[in-house]
């Protein structure tokens, strides 16, 4: 039999077993990405191990590894604001340029999570890249929201410059957050991340770049249909999506938030931080 002949006969044979459907979900997972816990009510989930109810006060409490416990947020200091919005803006002259974007940078956040092992690991650790972005203070999110609505349609350059504009003003952001969106999570594949989190809401961020930050964050994931979420949260989520549209075209669905707010913050750059912590602890009230 040749090489040839033999393929055919065994696509033919798998075929056979798994009609078309199927076999994209046996090659591409699906029974084995989820856990022994069941976060879904519905179509739906709701996040239980993080209470915001002090949120005003800049404080937090999260359930970390079944104790709970309070955390303050804090702000990033003026080197990673600087250091941040300099690339992004670097990262939005090379779009226009016509030049592939760097991989490096305050976009892609390397994020670290622990606390449930999938079924197809005896592994809880896991390590994912994520989208990264900035969060727009709660009293400008209507604003964000209403601009980046109004210029939608607009073609690439102009909308490049548009984003530009926002990344001059540090100002506008909250810098006690970071964000991204849960792309890969549905009722039927769960990601390891998104498992992690609601299980146990705690997450490192280090960006790849020089100099080279980490964030220590208590992580929230805020589903659309969550009606416990913050008015703020919900207004995020609406804008994180809409940011990701902006630059990547409409979506069928709208994806879950990934909220992280920042408790700890330090300098790893080689040779000079090598792991410094360059934010101090908030004082309890």
């Amino acid at each position: 039999m040749t090489r040839r002949s033999f393929l055919k006969t065994i696509g033919i044979a798998i075929s056979s077993i798994f009609p078309l459907r199927s076999l994209t979900g046996f090659l591409w997972g699906g029974k084995l990405e989820h856990s022994k816990k069941n976060f879904w009510i519905g179509d739906k989930f709701v996040q239980k191990t993080v209470d915001l109810t002090k949120y005003p006060e800049g404080r937090i409490r999260a359930r970390i590894e079944g104790k709970w416990q309070t955390y303050s947020l804090v702000e990033c200091n003026s080197e990673f604001i600087e250091w941040n919005l300099k690339r992004r803006i670097e990262f939005i002259e090379r779009i226009k340029s016509g030049k592939m974007p760097e991989l490096g940078g305050p976009h892609s956040g390397v994020v670290a999570t622990y606390g449930l092992n999938r079924f197809d690991s005896r592994f809880s650790l896991n390590n994912a890249v994520k989208g990264t972005g900035l969060a727009p203070k709660d009293d400008k999110l209507d604003e964000a929201i209403e601009l980046l609505q109004s210029t939608f349609e607009k073609k690439l350059p102009e909308k490049m410059d548009v984003l530009k504009s926002i990344y001059e003003k540090p100002e506008f952001f909250d810098w006690r957050k970071q964000t991204s969106l849960e792309l890969y999570t549905t009722r039927e594949f769960e990601t390891h991340t998104f498992l992690n989190i609601m299980e146990n809401p705690v997450a490192t961020i280090v960006f790849l770049d020089i100099p080279t930050y980490e964030l220590r964050t208590i992580a929230r994931i805020v589903h659309p249909d969550d009606d416990t979420a913050l008015p703020s949260e919900k207004k995020l989520l609406r804008y994180v999506n809409l940011a990701h549209e902006y630059m990547h075209g409409k979506f069928p669905r709208t994806f879950p938030l990934l909220l992280f707010y920042i408790i700890e913050i330090f300098d790893n750059t080689p040779g000079s931080k090598r792991g410094i912590r360059v934010v101090p602890e908030r004082p309890s009230d």
